[in-house]
């Protein structure tokens, strides 16, 4: 039987403006602290007045602002705080199906032949079965997954907790990062804290049944504390790195922590 986990009688709008305002905050502190002016801006981009009118000049500067606006949020990041949780009469129904490509082109996958590859720092490289992972601790939480581009909605979510998958198979916590590839060919990363967070979950149900092909299935990553590009569906492999991986969407110009 899972368990609910999270915290109740918070809003979602509330724990994003205390974000929005933490981070305002610290922007400021550390712009006065750094001088981070548009000339010391520009000097860090590695380019000069004339050269901001550029493409090129204008992509290194936008990068070395989205790397400032990660670290910001990497800093402000607490990995004891749970995102808002809500109750089963407030679930979105139904719930939308998104990504970058319409559902007629949903991954069809055999969840009784899929297995799940696992390789970088790791002491144990066995493939795991949905079977399998259904063997280990399940918890179920009910909270709101927010898409960049605007819309939210509740879903009950159900599944491994993540930091209990990565002791299993002797991950390096240490580590920067775990990656993941998708069988519809995204791919996708997060920090080892966020990965270690109670929240982030293996996810082999919705609603409490077996996850939908529109919402991942045979397994997602559902990961409350970031937007919802961080949470790459139809994960076929992961891996544990201290090489940066870089995401789909991280790759086109997306900050790449994005936590909220």
């Amino acid at each position: 039987m899972s368990k609910q986990i999270g915290r109740p009688n918070h809003s979602a709008n509330a724990f994003l403006e205390t974000r929005k305002t933490q981070i305002k905050h610290l922007e400021r502190r550390l712009f006065l602290r750094q001088g981070l002016s548009l000339g010391a801006l520009s000097m860090l981009s590695g380019c000069d007045y004339g050269t901001l009118s550029s493409n090129d000049g204008l992509d290194r500067l936008l990068r070395a602002m989205s790397g400032f606006n990660d670290r910001v949020q990497a800093l402000l990041f607490n990995p004891h705080r749970l995102a808002p949780t809500y109750a089963a009469n407030q679930i979105t129904k139904p719930f939308p199906f998104n990504a970058f490509y319409g559902i007629d082109d949903v991954p069809d996958i055999d969840p009784d032949s899929w297995k799940l590859e696992v390789s970088g720092l790791v002491a144990d490289r066995t493939p795991w079965s949905v079977q399998r992972l259904r063997t280990l601790p399940q918890e179920s939480q009910i909270t709101r997954l927010i898409c960049v581009e605007g819309w939210s909605a509740i879903g009950q979510w159900s599944g491994v907790p993540f930091r209990t998958f990565l002791k299993r198979i002797g991950a390096d916590t240490t580590a920067r990062y775990v990656g993941f590839k998708c069988a519809d060919k995204y791919y996708s990363s997060i920090d080892m804290a966020t990965a270690l967070h109670p929240q982030t979950i293996m996810t082999l149900d919705y609603g409490g049944d077996p996850l939908l092909g529109a919402y991942g299935a045979p397994m997602r990553l559902r990961v409350p504390t970031k937007l919802g590009f961080k949470n790459p569906k139809y994960i076929k492999a992961l891996f544990v790195t201290n090489t940066y991986p870089g995401g789909y969407w991280e790759d086109q110009g997306y900050n790449w922590f994005s936590g909220l």
